[in-house]
């Protein structure tokens, strides 16, 4: 799972992005965060798909 401060970050470049343009640090510092958060977010879907049985 995604450490909470850096959701908090990525979620804190998301409101600076709607007052005014990323600095290009910014927008690769999002990219990156995304990214990992994209990763973890597959990871644990890909578990609870895993983790599902069928029953017939």
């Amino acid at each position: 799972m995604i450490e909470t401060k850096r959701l908090a970050r990525i979620n804190e470049l998301a409101r600076i992005a709607k007052e005014r343009p990323l600095t290009p640090e910014e927008t690769e510092e999002r990219a990156v965060l995304r990214k990992e958060y994209l990763e973890a977010f597959r990871a644990n879907f890909k578990k609870q798909l895993d983790n599902i049985e069928i029953v017939d």
